[in-house]
């Protein structure tokens, strides 16, 4: 699978000018529907940042929740390696399925709570790739290895003082704060929080 950088990489031709766009959830993985798209729509889609099918029953650009509201923001699109299906993942705005339902596929549209980190991975990823103005996130990674090591350190200081306190609320909140600034400098020295996991399961084997 690789990431779409231009329309012209797809073949269009194998389906006479559609191509099939699997739509899955970008944090809980969940694959939502299926739709198709022409070059016009999948430039569409590009374009307004919102997946854009073309209805093959209405003969024209569809884009998904133009009339529910329930759009489908898209996170990121990737192309298969015969060049010819997309796979987009979206954050949904409400329920995907014209019944009502999560899915397409009537299944709840939940995942493992733990799931997120791999989606707060991937959006301080592109944090680091894009630097948006005003971001907090852009603004930790322009000061350096020593701005965000210190927030690591501060954030370590204030969750032990919520523990040691018995505030389980502020707890939390700070032990959320210090996993989120870990995540920042991993990402900073080329790392994933994945890496993490991938250390911690080889000591327990």
């Amino acid at each position: 699978m690789k990431t779409l950088t231009a329309v012209s990489a797809i073949d269009f031709n194998k389906m006479d000018g559609l191509i099939p766009a699997i739509i899955q959830d970008a944090e809980t993985q969940k694959v939502l529907m299926l739709g198709f798209m022409n070059e016009e729509a999948l430039s569409k889609t590009k374009e307004i940042g919102k997946v854009t099918f073309f209805s093959r029953t209405k003969n024209r650009l569809w884009t998904k929740g133009e009339e529910s509201g329930n759009f489908l923001k898209v996170v990121s699109i990737a192309i298969d390696c015969d060049n010819d299906t997309l796979l987009i993942k979206v954050d949904p705005v409400g329920p995907v399925c014209h019944t009502g339902a999560d899915t397409c596929f009537e299944e709840s549209n939940t995942g493992n709570e733990i799931q997120f980190l791999t989606y707060l991975q991937d959006f301080i990823d592109k944090r680091k790739a894009e630097m948006p103005e005003g971001s907090y996130t852009t603004s930790l990674f322009q000061k350096g290895t020593r701005k965000i090591t210190q927030k690591v350190g501060e954030e370590a200081v204030e969750t032990i003082i919520g523990a040691m306190a018995n505030d389980d609320e502020n707890f939390i909140y700070e032990a959320g704060d210090l996993l989120y600034h870990l995540i920042v400098l991993l990402t900073h020295k080329g790392y994933r929080i994945e890496d993490i996991v991938r250390e911690l399961k080889k000591r327990h084997k």
